[in-house]
């Protein structure tokens, strides 16, 4: 029995070798990388604040008028208070990852876009009172915003997101959950 054990440990190991290798690979030729905060209220009593690590690898595609698409990849990890009624879980975290699209302007030190994304998150409870629940802790983020990169070399950002929250009727009830949010981000 051991000797199984070691014939699939060993090809195991080689293969999480070479994904951390790969992961390092891509990392070293990404373009930027960025730190965002957010804050936003829902319209359930929750408020939001948002700690986001943006990674940028200068993917850009379709310019169109001195604008062009790209995208990059969010991880966040957020904190929610619930105001509401009876709530049985008032302080609950969220943690999740979200590939953006933007359309933005190529040039200029102010440089506009809009932005969407449709993301994953996991919460740290579902119920947040007896009479309202999320049903799973799996939930699926869509994210649409406008906002402005600006500065001498573009390290800085700002921006306005509406983001909804649900399980998409993985299990109901599935009520959603829809936040307006504020954020601000450094560039690296």
């Amino acid at each position: 029995m051991h000797k199984n054990k070691t014939l699939w440990q060993r090809p195991l190991a080689r293969l999480t070798v070479c994904a951390a290798l790969g992961v390092a690979s891509t990392a070293a030729h990404a373009d930027r990388f960025g730190v965002q905060i957010a804050g936003g209220m829902s319209d359930r009593d929750i408020n939001k604040v948002d700690l986001g690590l943006v990674w940028d690898p200068d993917l850009t595609w379709w310019e169109i008028g001195g604008f062009h698409f790209t995208l990059v990849g969010e991880g966040h990890v957020s904190y929610w208070h619930s105001t509401m009624p009876y709530t049985t879980n008032p302080d609950i975290w969220e943690f999740g990852v979200t590939p953006m699209v933007r359309f933005v302007k190529s040039s200029g030190y102010f440089r506009p876009f809009i932005e969407a994304g449709v993301g994953v998150r996991l919460l740290t409870h579902a119920r947040f009172s007896p009479f309202f629940t999320a049903s799973t802790a799996f939930q699926f983020a869509d994210v649409v915003g406008i906002g402005v990169i600006f500065g001498q070399k573009q390290s800085y950002q700002a921006g306005f997101r509406y983001q909804h929250v649900s399980n998409a009727g993985i299990k109901e009830p599935n009520p959603g959950i829809n936040f307006s949010q504020l954020y601000l981000q450094y560039n690296f």
